[in-house]
């Protein structure tokens, strides 16, 4: 049976918690982020000094979306993790983040159509589900510092999803090589794997579109793979069936969302073992969040929503979305959530958990600097609460 949220005015943020094999001192988790330091598709000094700098003992951090294969990037100086040199390279900062005693896992990302001919091989078009390019609604950022307009992807053809399939697989045992607890498969966002996912962009007449079953097929293929390959127990899977993020509309998230969470139940059932977990975005964090604007819709409603795909899922449960100290406080108290993983708030506080364990007050972060180069400029330079640099 699913495990049914309860209220338990005894598990705060600060709680330790058992995530499978992994024991975490607590309960305020380092988001995947994209922040374009890793120059040349190398993680570097920089990226050892960033994560190492949000390491706690006992505390757990998500990597950066981090490209399986040639065809993934969509973003300037990503890291990869499909070649020699790349897992080489990760493996210095993932020994300095275990050093601090933190649990480290690999988002494995695709970008799909979410990409340019800049950052394919040969100048190819991007790969997807569909056709159909990205609306000139969003806006594409160039090796250059321009931003430019989507092009057409290229359909991937049936036979092809297969060697996708693939780059996931090697990508995690790369992962776990280079010295990762474990990966989280990005499946949201309106990123490769999302744009099978969701009826608003995968016009498919194959196996892979239509009806649910179908469009729920690539990501259940790649979660099969990667978990005969690694383990179940070093594996999260992120959705966020109720994200517009790229034009990634689906015309019933929550039936889309109890469907792969049913999915992955029947996988886990299968082979008798649990994935390390699920992370879902909460609805808030839509296309306004680009503007931070007032956020529209029913803040209950988002809550029920995030609250029958908790209870419809049979592990540990990760939200994200724009959470507060007192927010993440909350989901944690009623059940709602098992961990909170946090962004913005963490780019500007390394010491992030800290603060909120002292209810200290919060550095505030500059957009501006989310995506350039500079190794330290935005990225390392964020000063700690005082002298106090560890929970």
């Amino acid at each position: 049976m699913a495990e049914t949220p309860a209220r338990n005015g005894s598990a705060t943020l600060f709680s330790p918690f058992r995530m499978g094999k992994f024991d975490l001192s607590h309960r305020v988790v380092l988001a995947p982020m994209t922040r374009c330091r890793a120059l040349n598709g190398i993680p570097g000094a920089a990226l050892a000094k960033y994560y190492t700098q949000r390491s706690t003992d006992g505390g757990f951090l998500i990597s950066e979306g981090t490209s399986i294969s040639a065809t993934a990037a969509g973003f300037p100086h990503v890291p990869g993790i499909y070649t020699e040199e790349q897992v080489q390279a990760w493996k210095t900062v993932v020994d300095a983040v275990h050093a601090k005693g933190s649990v480290i896992f690999c988002q494995l990302w695709h970008v799909g159509r979410a990409s340019h001919q800049v950052y394919q091989p040969d100048g190819m078009p991007p790969i997807s589900s569909t056709s159909k390019p990205i609306s000139k609604r969003w806006r594409i950022l160039l090796p250059d510092g321009s931003y430019g307009t989507y092009p057409s992807p290229r359909a991937l053809q049936t036979h092809e999803i297969e060697d996708v399939v693939e780059h996931y697989r090697q990508a995690a045992l790369n992962a776990i090589r280079a010295g990762f607890d474990g990966i989280e498969i990005h499946s949201a966002h309106g990123y490769l794997l999302d744009q099978f996912l969701k009826d608003g962009i995968n016009d498919r007449t194959d196996q892979y579109g239509g009806c649910l079953s179908n469009r729920s097929r690539f990501l259940l293929k790649v979660v099969h793979a990667v978990v005969s390959a690694i383990g179940a127990y070093r594996v999260g899977v992120r959705i966020s069936p109720a994200i517009d993020h790229l034009d990634a509309m689906d015309s019933d998230p929550l039936k889309l969302g109890l469907h792969v969470v049913d999915q992955l139940n029947k996988l886990q059932q299968k082979i008798s073992g649990k994935l390390s977990y699920v992370h879902v975005t909460q609805p808030r964090y839509t296309a306004y969040g680009q503007t931070e604007s007032g956020r529209p819709g029913s803040e209950d409603a988002e809550a029920e929503f995030m609250r029958s795909l908790r209870r419809a899922y049979e592990g540990t449960f990760i939200c994200s979305g724009g959470f507060t100290r007192e927010l993440g406080m909350q989901v944690i108290e009623n059940g709602d959530a098992n961990l909170v993983s946090y962004g913005r708030l963490f780019i500007a506080n390394p010491d992030l958990a800290m603060r909120f364990k002292l209810n200290a007050p919060l550095n505030k972060y500059v957009r501006k600097t989310f995506y350039t180069q500079d190794p330290v400029v935005g990225y390392t330079d964020y000063p700690y609460f005082g002298s106090l640099s560890r929970l």
